[in-house]
């Protein structure tokens, strides 16, 4: 029996960032509820930092970032729990076996349910891939096996820069479909960067 859960809404709130050489945002505010927003722009224009803000990867300068009541900095392990960036970069952790690095996630989300990670890693075709070092994957089957979290782990805010990427074609249907279930819509915030048009239902597309 699936919870009550409100809509997730996540909350940017006069948000600063800057990095040594320039300002990215100054007194940002924006709003992102349920559903798939496409977050466009030009390169350099802050995509990938607002995703990194928002899951926690990077911390502003100033402001407020919360999920519903779930404020980042006061509450970070309860924010954290409910949030994923899947980004597709290579994990800073060489000495896992790939099976450890899901074993590792599926231990910080609570809630996790290993036959639905197993069904995502089978229809990515990464079942082969779990006795290899984290080291010995391509950059597809690194994007793949983030993907294959993003799409199980039991989050509210889920957050994907350049989903297809490096995908071969089966993989970016599979994944288009996943995204267009209208029960993941109604229960999940998405936040989304791509240069190609996601082709999946959009409750908003910002361009910043």
């Amino acid at each position: 029996m699936e919870l009550n859960l409100p809509t997730p809404v996540l909350h940017l709130e006069h948000l600063d960032f800057h990095f040594p050489t320039h300002s990215v945002f100054q007194g940002y505010n924006q709003q992102f509820g349920p559903g798939v927003t496409w977050l466009r722009g030009a390169n350099g224009a802050g995509k990938t930092t607002l995703l990194k803000l928002a899951g926690g990867a990077l911390l502003p300068a100033r402001g407020a970032i919360r999920l519903d009541d779930i404020d980042s900095v006061a509450m970070p392990l309860a924010y954290r729990a409910q949030t994923f960036y899947c980004g597709g970069d290579t994990p800073a952790l060489p000495w896992l076996q790939v099976h450890e690095f899901l074993d590792l996630h599926l231990a910080l989300y609570p809630g996790s349910d290993q036959s639905l990670l197993n069904a995502e890693l089978h229809a990515f075709a990464m079942t082969s891939t779990l006795q290899q070092s984290i080291t010995a994957l391509s950059l597809g089957q690194h994007k793949k096996l983030q993907l294959a979290l993003a799409l199980a782990l039991p989050v509210r805010l889920l957050l994907i820069d350049e989903p297809f990427n490096g995908l071969d074609a089966a993989a970016m249907a599979y994944l288009r479909a996943r995204l267009a279930e209208p029960s993941r819509l109604a229960r999940q915030c998405i936040v989304l960067t791509s240069h190609l048009a996601p082709d999946v239902p959009l409750a908003a597309t910002l361009e910043i």
